[in-house]
Formats: structure tokens, sequence, C-alpha cells
């Protein structure tokens, strides 16, 4: 298998508080690779959120090293990781008066020029990646009138037009419906297997996980946790753990 893209090494997460640390997670180390989709399993409070903000450099890890294609992830510029890694978050924020085509192509600032001007191939992307999430007919809809789903799916294309080859959701299903989480999860699938991308989505919903990942990422207590592949879920300790034994024999 080719080098990693994303290789974690002795990562210790959490927060601090003046000289004090808070830590939430210690000692993870594993290694993923371009083409996984990889499904984050723990229960509320584990640490999958603040995983993820650490990935994307938005929560300075506490200890230990995260290399990104290679390349310890202190050593890039925020210019650089914005070509490396787009990112859902669950919070909501304010639109600033910018409607679904304007946040869009906001993904595609890290490509522009001083300026900040499109080219006729960011123009394309952006409604390739607007389509793709189903906001063909959103597109001058503002952010604050949006639902919590279009909001979702808006962020989730934008994170698209951003063409980095790791992604990170976290909980992008929580306002979709039924449809909608199959559509996402599906999307989300062909993205790893058309543009050899690295998808990390923390959910709750081990169905979706089940059905189109890859990869299981599940962290449980005591720093415990496991990064196995999907076919080998069955197996589990920790699987069986944080499904409660619910999907023991169902698998």
């Amino acid at each position: 298998m080719t080098d990693a893209l994303l290789n974690i090494v002795k990562l210790k997460i959490g927060y601090t508080t003046g000289k004090s640390e808070l830590p939430v997670f210690s000692d993870l180390e594993f290694k993923a690779h371009k083409g996984m989709f990889i499904g984050l399993l723990g229960s509320n409070g584990v640490g999958k959120s603040t995983f993820l903000r650490t990935l994307c450099g938005i929560q300075k890890e506490l200890s230990g090293k995260i290399y990104i294609d290679g390349k310890e992830m202190s050593g890039y510029n925020s210019e650089e990781i914005a070509k490396l890694v787009s990112v859902v978050l669950t919070e909501r924020v304010g639109g600033f008066n910018l409607n679904v085509f304007d946040a869009v192509s906001s993904g595609r600032v890290p490509y522009t020029n001083s300026f900040h001007q499109f080219a006729a191939e960011d123009t394309e992307i952006i409604e390739r990646s607007i389509e793709a999430c189903g906001l063909k007919d959103h597109k001058t809809r503002l952010l604050n009138e949006l639902s919590d789903g279009l909001f979702q799916k808006t962020m989730i294309a934008k994170a698209l037009a951003q063409h980095t080859p790791l992604m990170l959701l976290d909980e992008p299903s929580a306002f979709l419906d039924f449809n909608s989480r199959h559509q996402l999860f599906n999307l989300l699938k062909d993205q790893v297997a058309a543009s050899s991308k690295l998808v990390i989505v923390s959910t709750h919903d081990i169905d979706m996980v089940l059905r189109y990942c890859t990869h299981l990422l599940m962290f449980g207590e005591n720093n415990t946790y496991e990064f196995i592949e999907r076919k080998d879920v069955s197996a589990s300790p920790l699987f069986e753990k944080i499904t409660g034994g619910f999907y023991k024999g169902s698998i």
C-alpha cells in the first residue's frame, strides 16, 4: 500500500486551562490511506469532535504528532492546510448575508489569486458541488433562511468544492431525513472512489457506517480504541460495547 495520507503518532488531545491540561484522549496511533471511508464511532463526550478539530488545526494537540501527506501538520501554513483538509463541523455559524452559492464558493478561496477572482474551472467546481448536494434550487437563498438540513448540505458542498484529499465531517447526517442520509453517505463513498480521498465521518448513524464505510475508528472509555476494516466488526468487543450488543449477530 502507498504511504499513508494521515499518520497519527502517540497523539494526546484535549484542552488547556492556564498551565493545566485536560486530556480527552491519549496514546492514539494509526495510519489511514487515500481510498478509505472511515466511520468514527463512540459515545457522546469520548473525544470524537475534539479529534476532528485537532486534525484540521482548529484545536492544538496536547502532545504527539499528526502527519499529513508525509509532513508534520505544524510544518504547513494555513493556506496549505486549506488545500489538504476540509471540514464540516456541527456548529452553525451566522451567514453574514451570504447565500448558498457564496458559501460554497468560499471553498475555492485557497485556489484563487490575491483578488480572490474565480477562474472558469472554479465556477464549474462550485456548480458541480451544489448540484451533488441537491442545492441547485436553493443557490440564492440566504444561509440564515435555511433549515438545519439545507444548511448542513451547504457546508458539505463547500467542503466538496475545496477539493482536498482529506475530508472531515462531524455528525453530517444529524439534521438529514432518511433519504438524504443515504444520499450523503453514497455521495461520500463515490467521492472516495472517484477522487481517491480519505474521508472520516463522526456519527451515531451506525446503519450508515456499516453500509457505506470501509473502516471503523472506534473510541471507548479509558483511552481504548480500535481501527478496523468493516468486515471485522462482528469480532470487535469495542463495537459490541459501543452498540450495547444490539448489533451482535445482525451484521
